[in-house]
């Protein structure tokens, strides 16, 4: 009966609109396989005693996984912080500061917190640590940061080869996806990065992934109408940022947990 409703779970998870993920499946391994490759080795065997078997890359999709789950429902704000306008640095900063809403930004700052705790209970660990990852990766999708009026670009609709879809689920799925590479084939082509380049990313706060991830996606609205029927331009013209946020996505992950797991 348990393997029956397991069955059934992930049959409701494939009848629901992809509209409400972050990052396609793939987007999110490609992250996180990028994060593992950065961890040290204290942080490796502190992520593999809460994960076991599980990878990191394969650990980064069970928060929209299980998002069938009534049960989990509560964890659905956790994975934006919308905006209705272009942030400066300084307006993003004073926002946040006052930031009192159950969003990506308090819940990361929560779970980092937590994860540092060393009485934590196992099950905990498990759920902070999975739903952490994928918040991290969650963030640096642009429009994870974007209108609160269009549901995060969900509701800028337009095509991709003629195909309807919306903006979000572009950047989501559908750019990752037109490379037709495998996460790990993936991984391979985008992660060259240099210790310098390394350190710099990582030493971004919170507020700085979010200030970027805004300005992009404010010249990602702008630079778009809706009802555009968007094709191999569109992919040449962006995919250098699309190949950057996803690294940046690892990267900061990973310094992230060396940080916690030190």
């Amino acid at each position: 009966m348990k393997i029956f409703r397991k069955f059934g779970a992930a049959a409701i998870l494939f009848c629901l609109p992809f509209t409400t993920f972050a990052w396609g499946t793939n987007g999110h391994r490609i992250s996180g396989e990028i994060a593992y490759s950065y961890l040290t080795p204290k942080a490796r065997l502190a992520v593999k005693q809460i994960l076991g078997n599980e990878s990191m890359a394969m650990a980064s999709n069970w928060a929209d996984f299980i998002k069938s789950d009534d049960s989990f429902r509560y964890l659905y704000n956790w994975h934006f912080v919308d905006f209705d306008k272009a942030m400066t640095q300084a307006e993003m900063n004073d926002y946040l500061a006052k930031d009192t809403e159950v969003d990506a930004y308090t819940k990361m700052n929560f779970m980092i917190a937590e994860l540092k705790k060393p009485g934590l209970s196992k099950e905990n660990k498990l759920l902070y640590l999975r739903m952490l990852i994928h918040v991290v990766e969650d963030v640096h999708q642009p429009f994870h940061t974007g209108h609160k009026d269009d549901k995060g670009a969900n509701d800028f609709k337009l095509n991709w080869f003629g195909k309807p879809t919306n903006m979000h689920s572009l950047w989501d799925s559908e750019l990752i996806d037109f490379q037709q590479l495998s996460y790990t084939e993936y991984v391979a082509a985008i992660n060259h990065t240099t210790t310098a380049q390394r350190a710099e990313w990582q030493k971004a706060p919170i507020s700085q992934w979010l200030y970027e991830s805004n300005q992009l996606a404010e010249k990602l609205y702008t630079d778009t109408k809706p009802g555009d029927n968007l094709s191999y331009k569109y992919n040449f013209n962006h995919l250098d940022i699309l190949n950057q946020q996803l690294l940046k996505g690892g990267v900061r992950l990973a310094g992230v947990l060396n940080e916690i797991f030190k």
